[in-house]
Order: C-alpha cells, then structure tokens, then sequence
C-alpha cells in the first residue's frame, strides 16, 4: 500500500467515525467517509487490547496485504478499519476472507 492511500490524520479519523457510516463483521468494523481526492485511502486501527506493538503491527502488515492483493475497485473514499480482540488469534486465510467480504458489501451498497 503507497503511503500516500493511508490516512493519518486523528482529524480523519474523527470525521469517519462521527458519520456512523459503518459496517462490521467478525474481526473488524469499517467506517467509510467521501473525501474530496481523487483516489481511496485506508486507515487501520488496532487497540491495546489486542496484544503489544508486535502483534499490532503484525496484524497491520496483513491488513495492508490483503488489500493490495484484493482486485477490488474502490471509490475515492476514506475506509477505517477498526479492528476486533478476536483478530489476535484469526488465520491469515479467515482474516483474508473476512475482510474482503466487508470490503465487498460496503461498495456494494455504495
């Protein structure tokens, strides 16, 4: 993922999360907010409770990988990723799974 599809701002974040556009399902939730770019961008986050900044990161780097390596189409939208406790203990080919369908019915809708 290019650094330049990644929101980084707590700003963005904010905004994302006070629309309630949201979808969930069993490892993460998905907030999606228009931005005013002409591409997509993604911003994951990953609490505490999870594990130490090694499981964290860890669990980012797929995250990140599972995206690039979807063949999806986005719209130029802003897609927070929130993720679950459960996602500690999830196989790389659930996560796979889970998080493409998610991202699937949110552009579905869309």
């Amino acid at each position: 993922m290019k650094k330049k599809n990644i929101v980084k701002e707590k700003k963005d974040f904010d905004k994302a999360f006070k629309l309630k556009n949201q979808y969930f399902s069993k490892f993460a939730y998905l907030y999606i907010r228009d931005n005013n770019l002409v591409r997509e961008r993604f911003g994951i986050c990953v609490s505490k409770k999870v594990g130490n900044a090694v499981i964290r990161n860890k669990v980012k780097r797929r995250i990140k990988d599972i995206i690039d390596k979807s063949e999806l189409h986005f719209l130029p939208k802003d897609y927070i990723i929130v993720l679950k406790k459960s996602v500690k203990d999830a196989e790389y080919l659930d996560l796979k799974d889970d998080i493409v369908n998610l991202l699937k019915k949110s552009n579905e809708i869309r």
